[in-house]
């Protein structure tokens, strides 16, 4: 797992493990990148379906009511097959203009 931080955005790329494993890692790791904005790279997974985007879920409202953006970023599942509750976009420059659009909602306290 690899974690590239700017500012208060932390990009989480995965090496070569299954999306299992990949998930019980980031778990793991969660506590050392939970005050970030988050930013799930998830192109290197060549194969992946609405169900697996679904298994971020709990970990995206747990960010998400922590105040922070939690993004995933493949071009696999179009956002229209997973619940609102998850942001998917098919970029990375789209996750961040997210990050921000969501950064000058909770400013203007919408």
């Amino acid at each position: 797992m690899i974690f590239d931080k700017k500012g208060t955005t932390t990009t989480v790329f995965q090496e070569n493990i299954a999306l299992p494993m990949f998930l019980d890692n980031l778990n793991k790791k969660y506590p050392d990148i939970k005050n970030d904005h988050l930013i799930i790279n998830l192109f290197s997974f060549s194969k992946l379906n609405a169900g697996d985007v679904l298994e971020f879920l709990q970990l995206s409202n747990t960010h998400r009511n922590a105040k922070k953006s939690f993004v995933l970023v493949t071009n696999k599942v179009s956002y229209d097959d997973v619940p609102e509750e998850i942001c998917v976009v098919p970029t990375l420059q789209e996750a961040r203009d997210i990050i921000e659009m969501e950064e000058i909602e909770r400013d203007l306290g919408l």
